[in-house]
């Protein structure tokens, strides 16, 4: 099982990719020994001591204000995700990691699933476990897994699992790396709201250990929310096509989300896409 790096490794990874002239500082003479800026320069440009940027970055119990928090982001030039995950870093101190209770899908939210009708559509849990999907959204995403393996919690298909470790998944995506680092992102932005949660160290710990790209991807710490994107797809049996994966956070359980597929309007894929359902309408709803 693996734990998760907090509030220092986050600022350690992001230090490493800026120079001196991405911040307007000049490069001193000589060898750097470290990639990216020293932390004396870090401190210097959020206007901090260097022992107390010290003290961050090896996660000692010291308290960040928000206006330090605020400074350190502009020095690091952070975008908006990452000023939001570094907040979450600085106030949630790790716990002892725990088993939370299981997922479930709940009554209005397989309503709500069911009403989309044949857009393809599924619902994601807090660590991507698939937790129900529709007919038309296996048959696009993973038509070689029983219809029936969300309802079963032992069995549930897993994003981030398929994505690094099915061979199906990765030939799905065309552009799987993108895909990759997107799943990656979304993970890391968990960890940082959820670092007491047992299952999700579990299944980094996994994904380390089975996937090389995956641990490069995972040290990395970067922060991609999971929004909507755009995929090529190479579907084994409808061909190519290209798709938009939207991400809608249920108000309900916000630790959930539905994910909904489609293909441009008056598109071939959309063609494509629509006799990929027409071919699964027989196939019931889970």
């Amino acid at each position: 099982m693996a734990d998760f790096p907090q509030l220092g490794a986050f600022l350690r990874a992001r230090r490493a990719r800026l120079r001196p002239d991405d911040v307007g500082l000049p490069a001193l003479p000589g060898v750097r020994r470290v990639v990216g800026l020293r932390r004396e320069e870090v401190a210097q440009l959020a206007g901090v001591s260097v022992s107390y940027y010290t003290r961050l970055e090896q996660d000692q119990p010291v308290r960040a204000s928000d206006g330090v928090l605020a400074a350190l982001a502009g020095a690091l030039r952070l975008d908006e995700h990452e000023r939001t995950h570094l907040r979450e870093l600085a106030v949630r101190r790790p716990r002892p990691l725990g088993r939370p209770p299981g997922e479930r899908v709940d009554a209005l939210t397989r309503d709500l699933l069911r009403s989309v009708g044949p857009t393809p559509a599924l619902v994601l849990g807090r660590r991507t476990d698939v937790l129900a999907w529709n007919a038309p959204a296996r048959a696009l995403l993973a038509g070689h897994l029983e219809p029936t393996a969300p309802d079963r919690p032992a069995d549930r298909p897993n994003l981030a699992r398929m994505t690094f470790l099915d061979p199906h998944t990765r030939h799905l995506y065309a552009d799987w790396e993108r895909k990759a680092r997107a799943v990656v992102g979304h993970l890391r932005q968990v960890a940082g709201r959820h670092p007491e949660d047992g299952l999700l160290a579990a299944l980094v710990g996994e994904l380390s250990m089975q996937s090389a790209e995956f641990a490069a991807l995972w040290s990395d710490h970067r922060i991609r929310p999971c929004e909507a994107d755009g995929y090529r797809l190479r579907h084994p049996l409808a061909g190519e096509l290209t798709v938009t994966q939207q991400i809608l956070v249920l108000a309900r359980t916000p630790d959930q989300s539905l994910v909904l597929v489609t293909a441009e309007e008056g598109s071939r894929s959309e063609d494509t896409l629509r006799g990929l359902v027409r071919g699964a309408a027989a196939d019931p709803v889970h």
